[in-house]
């Protein structure tokens, strides 16, 4: 099919690549370009380092309104990051991918939310694109489960490969049902999501796999401040597996207890 896609998160990259080898997307919709790293220099969203690589045309408005025009049959919505406004709903069909099962898990933070609370499945949940942040009918949904192994990287992968499946027989003609059942929100992580407490060794290890590989979760050990992004437990104690210390790289943790000795 011939579609467009709003993207600009990394999760909405994966998506987009991934369709593109499987449908004509005309054009993506992402966000303008932002100031990022040291120097603040304007740098483009990975969705539109994507687009631009595969010779997809980009269109970035400060904000997308009812004149804006995007071809094809569809548009199909994942990890955008703006309000689509109802005027602009109206005049076809919008499709959001949103890797959790709705209703759980609505927001910002879906994949993090519930590695951090221990859920034992997640899953894609392809739905309308309304007003409402992520409340629209679904059109389908599949879960998997989530093993001690996942982090975040690794669900975000599987929920973009399962999203294009669904949205292989989704997008050729559409139905659509209620959302059932008392929503949950996933808000959006900040600062105080990323302190580890190490005398709660699962709930630290939780913390650690929601926020790796792309934020890292922050506690103290050995008398230094460090960035957790892999550890294990062993016989109920955490266990760090790669650490960063401040101001310097990744590395082993069994490298970092070589340098301090």
């Amino acid at each position: 099919m011939r579609i467009s896609v709003a993207a600009t998160a990394p999760f909405g990259a994966d998506v987009l690549e991934r369709l593109a080898a499987r449908h004509d997307v005309a054009a993506l919709l992402t966000r303008p370009d932002s100031p990022a790293g040291r120097g603040r220099k304007l740098a483009s969203s990975p969705a539109k380092l994507v687009a631009e690589r595969l010779g997809i045309a980009v269109l970035q408005p400060e904000r997308p309104t009812a004149e804006l025009e995007l071809p094809g049959d569809a548009v199909v919505v994942a990890a955008y990051g703006l309000l689509i406004p109802e005027s602009l709903l109206a005049k076809g069909l919008w499709l959001n991918v949103h890797p959790s099962l709705l209703p759980r898990w609505r927001g910002a933070a879906p994949v993090e939310r519930a590695l951090l609370a221990g859920d034992r499945e997640t899953g894609v949940t392809i739905h309308e694109t309304v007003k409402q942040l992520d409340a629209g009918p679904i059109a389908a949904q599949r879960a998997f489960p989530l093993t001690a192994e996942d982090d975040a990287g690794s669900v975000y992968a599987r929920s973009a490969e399962l999203a294009v499946e669904l949205l292989d027989v989704v997008l050729p003609s559409p139905s659509f049902r209620p959302q059932e059942g008392e929503p949950t929100y996933a808000a959006k992580i900040e600062a105080a999501d990323r302190e580890l407490d190490l005398a709660r060794p699962e709930e630290s290890l939780n913390r650690i796999r929601a926020l790796s590989p792309h934020i890292g979760a922050r506690g103290e050990l050995d008398g230094r401040r460090l960035t957790f992004w892999k550890a294990r437990l062993e016989d109920g104690r955490l266990v760090p597996v790669e650490v960063q210390p401040e101001g310097g790289k990744r590395m082993p943790y069994d490298a970092f207890l070589r340098g301090l000795r």
